[in-house]
């Protein structure tokens, strides 16, 4: 099921090559990331890339994700600078910034050209997406899990309708991301759950995060984990915006507890994690997969250890 908004947006491709595909990222939990594409038709109302687009002076409003920029030559340049003497084979997530199985992907295969460079190398990655055409680079997944450390991790914030068609315009329904990520899991692929971001007052009641953990552990997702809205400026205009026109009546809670920072305080988050963390415990959710695929050790680094 496509979400009805999708259709209402025509976007442009600009083709731009790059001059660099690795990015040093700062204040993460992983070094590098890799982005085959810049803005994403997605356009989530709460994405926080659109504060990036802001201070870069590009669009953040409703004109985000109706031109996305692809980096053609992007594969060429990754398999370049993962053949450096100086790179450590540092794991780099793909995706942080862009959905790379947004739908421009099935013209340009961006993503599947680099994650082939990924397998070749035997370099770690790792990949966020809301794209269920991930299932057709099965074969690149497998192989890449074979050589390296590899995993993906499926946004499935909600399962509830409204908020999905509100909030997420341009994405598949989230159920059928959850049967992407079984297939994935059913060929060997570590495939996980991020739950994020859990929009308060919305999506964060204990039945709905029940429905999300529930739903990913029936679909073989080896791990969930769950973070909390947060807004930049840039972000926080456009979500409140969208706030007032499809729920006025929770504006006012918004401006409260956003008014001091982009982040709530942790008396607000924990809860909820917790929540996630007893429904987690609850389903039982762990790496059941029975093919599971344990990743050969890379030659260029075993030459490295013995250098």
């Amino acid at each position: 099921m496509q979400n009805p908004e999708a259709r209402k947006t025509s976007v442009e491709y600009l083709e731009q090559p790059c001059k660099s595909a690795l990015n040093a990222v700062r204040g993460m939990p992983f070094k590098w990331s890799l982005n085959p594409y810049g803005g994403c038709e997605h356009r989530c109302t709460f994405c926080y890339v659109r504060a990036f687009e802001k201070r870069a002076d590009r669009p953040s409003d409703d004109r985000y994700g109706r031109t996305i920029r692809v980096k053609t030559n992007i594969a060429a340049v990754l398999r370049r600078e993962l053949a450096r003497p100086s790179w450590k084979f540092e794991s780099v997530v793909i995706g942080a910034a862009t959905d790379p199985y947004q739908p421009a992907e099935g013209t340009f295969r961006l993503t599947r050209a680099c994650l082939q460079a990924f397998a070749d190398h035997a370099n770690p990655c790792g990949l966020i997406t809301r794209g269920p055409m991930i299932v057709r680079d099965l074969d690149v997944l497998v192989a890449l899990s074979r050589r390296a450390s590899f995993g993906v991790t499926f946004s499935v914030p909600t399962l509830d309708d409204e908020v999905w068609r509100r909030t997420e315009p341009g994405t598949a329904h989230p159920r059928r991301r959850l049967q992407a990520l079984s297939k994935l899991v059913a060929a060997g692929v570590k495939a996980s759950v991020g739950m994020a971001p859990i929009l308060p007052g919305l999506s964060d009641r204990p039945e709905q995060l029940e429905a999300v953990v529930a739903a990913a552990r029936e679909a073989g997702a080896v791990s969930i984990w769950a973070n909390l809205l947060y807004l930049r400026p840039g972000t926080k205009e456009h979500f409140l915006e969208s706030l007032a026109k499809h729920w006025p009546e929770l504006l006012p809670r918004y401006q409260e507890e956003y008014r001091s920072g982009a982040y709530l305080p942790e008396e607000k988050t924990k809860p909820v994690q917790q929540v996630v963390g007893e429904l987690r415990r609850k389903h039982g959710v762990a790496d059941r997969r029975a093919n599971k695929i344990i990743p050969a050790e890379p030659p260029r680094q075993l030459e490295l250890i013995s250098a």
